[in-house]
């Protein structure tokens, strides 16, 4: 696309493209030896196209009741009736083509990010760090630098000795919370890892037990996507757990949630201009959103964008199912009847999205969906790191191991593992959410 005439840039770090000083030995922004200089590769503008947003306004939900007191839930739909319906009850496939304005969640990135070689000279430079001794409790032991395993690490995060950045406490977050458990990893090529979750549990008004996941990934193209996912994620778990123990309808709490992540991302588009000095040509930040509430024999799902929730039973004679359908281009071309799936998929456009949070979003539109599993299993909650490894829902079965429902934090990290071991182009995050076994004679709504 065209672009605006600029000044002469300052040289650009050739492994995050952060603009250099004159003499400057090492990245400041990541640390990278600047006296070992690869090739730099080939830079692509952030690629979208833009138009007119389409008619229709958000959704309105009604205020919600708690069950028992005669008025009329959400429609629930047993585990294989896909794809359910959005929070106003209509269908989630579109007979309409991509919508005119798309973003894409990423952009071309170096094929790898490897930790800098060692210095051949440290072996003759400083030895580790000593210990610190037992008679002195309150002397932590210093941090030695993953690279060259000799220098010290100092308080901004490089190494003293070879100046390479340290890992970021976001590369690797792995958490439980009651049953839940969820694991994000950085992936083997990004160079920080853009998405983000919240699990949690909680207790229903009537005393039930409800688990709920919320995963966001960040969307690449968009400044701070980081901070995005984040923000959003946060938003969405305090909203639930908030909602839920005072009654509000599961499939209304998500849509709630849903807004409020939504809000939280807008609102780090509104910060002073302090904040953004680094770069004059930002945009505004951005990511997807996906969830999913688990309570009693309800299941409940909630999105925008392109990540996905899946369904695989523990009994894997059944058919496992995927419960979300993509905000992308892909999505609607197959819906639209333009394309199959695999020609969709294969184009380079597949994975611009057509729904995210963001203050440059067209217009929210939460979908929410309802089920009634009628058997135990456990509920997947990932981003494209993930599905783009195990993209069918018989794919992703056959890589959840068997046990899941009683060991969800091994599983994430073994669907994880996973994502790696195929590749890790992406950051990949998943959520395992156990679902107990519905009551005797429930079935689908």
């Amino acid at each position: 696309m065209s672009q605006m005439p600029q000044q002469a840039a300052l040289a650009k770090c050739p492994s995050c493209a952060e603009p250099l000083e004159s003499g400057d030995l090492f990245c400041g922004a990541c640390g990278y030896d600047l006296s070992v200089v690869p090739a730099v590769p080939q830079d692509h503008p952030t690629l979208t196209m833009t138009g007119s947003a389409g008619p229709g306004d958000g959704v309105d939900w009604p205020a919600p009741e708690l069950a028992g007191s005669g008025s009329t839930q959400p429609a629930a739909h047993s585990s294989t009736d896909v794809p359910g319906t959005d929070s106003g009850g209509n269908a989630l496939h579109h007979e309409e083509p991509a919508a005119p304005g798309v973003r894409f969640d990423r952009r071309p990135e170096p094929d790898e990010y490897p930790l800098q070689a060692p210095d051949p000279r440290a072996s003759a430079g400083p030895a580790a760090p000593p210990a610190p001794a037992a008679s002195d409790p309150a002397a932590a032991p210093a941090q030695v630098c993953v690279a060259c395993r000799a220098g010290r690490v100092d308080d901004d995060g490089y190494c003293e000795n070879c100046g390479h950045a340290q890992p970021r406490e976001r590369d690797r977050m792995e958490r439980e919370s009651g049953p839940v458990a969820a694991v994000s990893d950085r992936g083997l090529r990004h160079h920080r890892n853009e998405d983000a979750f919240g699990v949690a549990h909680t207790v229903l008004p009537d005393g039930s037990p409800a688990a709920l996941a919320i995963v966001c990934d960040g969307v690449s193209s968009a400044t701070r996507p980081d901070e995005a996912s984040m923000a959003a994620s946060q938003a969405a778990v305090d909203t639930l757990l908030a909602a839920l123990p005072r009654g509000t309808h599961p499939q209304a709490a998500m849509h709630e949630a849903i807004v409020a992540a939504a809000q939280a991302v807008n609102s780090l588009a509104e910060e002073p201009e302090a904040a953004r000095e680094h770069d004059p040509h930002q945009n505004s930040p951005a990511c997807t959103i996906v969830g999913a509430i688990v309570t009693g024999g309800l299941l409940v799902v909630g999105w925008v964008g392109d990540s996905r929730v899946y369904w695989v039973p523990d009994d894997r004679s059944a058919p496992p199912a995927r419960l979300t359908e993509d905000d992308s281009w892909a999505a609607q071309m197959v819906a639209a009847g333009l394309m199959s799936e695999a020609q969709a998929y294969a184009d380079e456009r597949a994975h611009a999205i057509t729904g995210w949070l963001g203050a440059d979003a067209y217009e929210l539109e939460p979908h929410t969906a309802a089920f009634k599993p009628d058997r135990p299993g456990v509920v997947l909650v990932c981003t494209d790191g993930l599905w783009n490894y195990a993209e069918t829902a018989e794919e992703m079965a056959e890589a959840v191991p068997a046990d899941a429902a009683a060991r969800p934090l091994h599983s994430a990290r073994v669907l994880v593992g996973h994502a790696l071991d195929g590749g890790g182009h992406d950051n990949v995050t998943v959520a395992v959410v156990p679902f107990p076994a519905a009551p005797q004679g429930a079935g689908s709504a």
